[in-house]
């Protein structure tokens, strides 16, 4: 049993490893442009306009608002509510800041997303 857990711990480790590296080297992709990317792997970076927890909504998720003010926005980031528990920090407290996501690129009908399960799909930017 221990050189099984010990083979998954190395495993998981040469993957964030791996994420962590390509994320370093990713081209850091504006939010107005981040559409252009759907279906895509790519990092988003920009100014958090708006976060938002949707309380009421189906999965009551946050949403981090880039690219543009509510409801006009270009891009989002979205935080299932069963995931908001592995942050350390609440996320409302983005707001303003300059943030990299990390992730899949989707599209829905006016703006581009990536759905956020983990802290280390989300960076703080340091953009001149």
């Amino acid at each position: 049993m221990y050189k099984h857990a010990t083979a998954l711990l190395s495993a998981a480790l040469l993957a964030t490893t791996a994420f962590t590296a390509a994320a370093d080297t990713a081209e850091m992709i504006p939010p107005e442009n981040a559409a252009r990317f759907a279906g895509r792997d790519g990092m988003v970076c920009g100014k958090v306009e708006k976060a938002r927890y949707a309380e009421g909504s189906e999965g009551q998720p946050t949403f981090l608002h880039m690219g543009g003010v509510f409801p006009r926005h270009t891009f989002s980031a979205r935080i299932a509510g069963a995931n908001r528990g592995k942050f350390g920090f609440p996320l409302e407290s983005l707001e303003g800041k300059t943030v990299c996501v990390i992730g899949k690129i989707q599209r829905d009908s006016s703006r581009a997303e990536i759905e956020v399960s983990s802290p280390a799909s989300l960076k703080l930017a340091n953009i001149k």
